[in-house]
């Protein structure tokens, strides 16, 4: 996999595009000007992993509150608009790294151009939005709807106007609750422009819907070299959104963190409590930093064997179990001793308490 080679976007403290990692975002659900609560959800997604945070800016109190939530978290802060051009000027007077505009639903090319010439000035990035809901009337009714080249058209004749007004401070996303056509636009509009790419599934749905049309959508893109910065969005608690997104660019092979634990579906052959031993261990190293693959096999004659490229694994019997490191079995024991023995070698490997 070759990454798609894209110019670099500053957002305060944050640059994707490049040869950047892929950036992590997520966005609060609070009222943005209940300054505590949003502060207390930005902390824990900074906690969880989120690199930056985007709040709805709705009225002109959204908008002053950005200040002071801004000196007390540390990572960027996306400010999103919608419909008030107005709002996105205030929001980067209060000090926004970043705003997200969707250019259709803004009233005009004219109050798209303020918001850009307002950015430059206050040294902000401007995220060029385009979805099926703001697509720009002439293309919807060329297209015969918000399809995945009228996306892309879209989008690209808002990056063109951006640039003829000297403003290439630019993260664009083309966003769509179908995973094909999401993944369509997006290829569409990398094979015409170097501008880093914002991807996700808009609207993807609840926890489960969710993360399985996020995966296929963002996964299908990640592996083409697309995708700068994402963002896994749910009907579910933001925390849950950046756990999905590392997920995601970890089994990518696009970002590589955390623990990584697979386990063998089980079968016939299997005596023990597979699915109850691998949810155990999933349990234990969710906090884990450094990547590790773990395995928890049904088999304790073709367990190690199958899973020969896990860090460390362990591969039950009726009511025993050996614990082996790259296929290597280095120790036997009982069953319900086992998942204490995994946990100190990973602890080992880790080189953290966990």
């Amino acid at each position: 996999m070759v990454r798609k080679k894209t110019t670099v976007a500053k957002i305060g403290s944050v640059y994707i595009g490049g040869q950047n990692p892929i950036a992590i975002q997520s966005m609060t659900k609070s009222v943005t000007a209940d300054v505590d609560a949003t502060v207390k959800q930005i902390q824990m997604l900074e906690e969880a992993g989120c690199e930056i945070i985007r709040c709805a800016i709705v009225d002109k109190t959204d908008a002053e509150a950005i200040r002071e939530i801004k000196s007390r978290i540390t990572i960027p802060l996306v400010a999103d608009i919608h419909f008030d051009s107005r709002l996105a000027v205030k929001a980067l007077k209060s000090g926004a790294d970043k705003v997200r505009i969707n250019p259709g639903n803004l009233g005009g090319e004219e109050k798209f151009l303020t918001v850009l010439e307002e950015a430059g000035n206050y040294g902000a990035a401007v995220r060029i939005g385009v979805n099926g809901g703001s697509l720009s009337k002439d293309l919807y009714e060329r297209f015969g709807g918000a399809s995945a080249r009228a996306l892309a058209e879209d989008a690209l004749r808002y990056v063109d106007l951006a640039k003829r007004q000297g403003f290439d401070n630019i993260v664009v996303s083309l966003k769509s609750s179908s995973v094909a056509d999401c993944v369509e636009a997006n290829k569409l509009f990398s094979a015409q422009c170097d501008c880093p790419l914002h991807i996700g599934i808009t609207e993807a749905g609840t926890y489960e819907d969710g993360i399985i049309k996020s995966a296929a959508g963002l996964g299908a893109l990640l592996l083409e070299g697309i995708g700068d910065t994402l963002r896994v969005s749910l009907s579910e608690e933001p925390v849950r959104e950046v756990y999905a997104a590392k997920k995601i660019l970890s089994h990518t092979g696009v970002r590589r963190g955390g623990a990584e634990v697979i386990s063998c579906p089980t079968c016939g052959r299997c005596k023990a409590d597979v699915i109850g031993y691998a949810r155990q261990v999933r349990a234990l190293t969710r906090e884990v930093a450094p990547y590790i693959k773990i395995a928890v096999m049904g088999c304790a004659v073709n367990g190690p064997g199958e899973a020969r490229d896990a860090d460390v694994g362990l591969a039950f019997g009726a009511d025993s179990a050996v614990l082996f490191e790259k296929g290597i079995q280095v120790a036997a024991v009982k069953a319900e001793e086992a998942v204490e023995l995994l946990m100190q070698c990973i602890q080992q490997i880790a080189g953290q308490g966990l």
